[in-house]
């Protein structure tokens, strides 16, 4: 899939505007945003649109993406929204809103998750198996779950689907302890090859979508993307504070 910027660049070198024709009198302003979305960038699905802070404008999210168009689908603008007064940006907070939806929408069972009996906050980790900061992230899984944090992995291949990794974390995934199966693989041993029915590929995608580039990738339950590599004591200060 291209990302965004891509998508933009090559609509506007190739010249295929107009969008759809659809009067005004015809549809209401979303449906015309959809169709202009729909023709313009048939690799993205328009999710929410509502009308944004700037009368006349609309937000609208491409996965975890947030564009700014008109009510009439023709133009688009691409780029953060601050509020100067709040001192907030309000297209991260769209972001945010649609990186946690995405990432609750994943199933319980296609997690490998470490938690504690109790866990006072979660987080969703992309992780890479042969990523030298995600094995440094999960020798520090016990400290983490010590201080009260779930860590849900999900699977990310940086390699790429079809990939020996990617392989690789299939087996992981299908393997009849994951947890250990996860645990050693981040130590060079690899588990046995299989194969079934299994999320690599689906984790993969869903990562592409909310904008993972490098992994470790760590999202907050509230949609808040940490970053990368953090200390226990620094993780802990982070979830607390998002």
């Amino acid at each position: 899939m291209r990302n965004l910027r891509t998508a933009l660049i090559y609509l506007f070198c190739c010249a295929l505007y107009p969008v759809a024709d659809l009067s005004a009198a015809e549809s209401a302003p979303e449906a015309r945003i959809r169709a202009a979305v729909k023709e313009q960038f048939p690799e993205y699905k328009a999710g929410s649109i509502r009308e944004s802070q700037i009368p006349g404008l609309y937000q609208v999210m491409l996965g975890a993406e947030v564009v700014y168009m008109s009510p009439d689908g023709r133009f688009i603008i691409q780029g953060d929204l601050y509020d100067l007064e709040k001192k907030e940006n309000l297209s991260e907070k769209g972001r945010e809103q649609a990186r946690i939806e995405a990432l609750r929408s994943v199933p319980e069972e296609e997690f490998i998750e470490f938690a504690p009996e109790n866990p006072a906050w979660t987080i969703y980790v992309f992780t890479d198996i042969e990523c030298s900061f995600c094995r440094r992230f999960h020798k520090d899984i016990k400290q983490h779950n010590a201080n009260g944090i779930a860590v849900r992995y999900l699977a990310f291949p940086r390699s790429g689907i079809g990939s020996k990794t990617y392989r690789n974390m299939v087996s992981v995934w299908c393997a009849p302890d994951r947890h250990t199966a996860l645990t050693n693989a981040k130590l060079d041993k690899l588990p046995k090859d299989t194969s079934c029915d299994n999320p690599v590929s689906r984790h993969y995608e869903l990562g592409r979508d909310v904008g993972v580039s490098g992994t470790p990738a760590i999202y907050t339950e509230q949609g808040v993307h940490i970053g990368g590599y953090l200390s226990p004591e620094e993780m802990l200060e982070a979830v607390k504070g998002s």
